[in-house]
């Protein structure tokens, strides 16, 4: 069943898309919790982290990187951020597509996940 990621990635709601490659799309979280909050999500169909099969680490991997890029791009990897994957509902996970949350732009302290 097609997710509020899927519409977006098709184009079909708005969404304010900061970056996008053949493999991964990312747009700024409707409801922040950070000053800089994006979700980073993989064009392929996997529900949770726990879907995506063992003999695919490329598909966390190209997330963890376009974060990574992007944070260096925007300028402020040096300052620091946090990237979190929630993973079905006691993890926090409300949309059923995988994705990684990227939270920057302040303190984010040392405990807990900001999202």
């Amino acid at each position: 069943m097609p997710t509020i990621f899927h519409r977006i990635m098709r184009r079909e709601l708005p969404a304010e898309i900061v970056f996008e490659d053949e493999h991964v799309i990312a747009f700024r979280d409707i409801a922040p919790q950070a000053p800089v909050h994006v979700l980073f999500v993989p064009k392929e169909d996997f529900a949770t982290l726990n879907d995506v099969p063992a003999d695919r680490p490329e598909v966390i991997g190209r997330l963890a990187l376009a974060a990574a890029a992007y944070a260096r791009a925007q300028g402020f990897a040096e300052d620091g951020y946090r990237i979190v994957m929630n993973c079905n509902g006691d993890g926090g996970q409300t949309v059923y597509q995988i994705h990684l949350h990227l939270l920057a732009g302040a303190s984010l302290g040392r405990f807990g996940t900001g999202a």
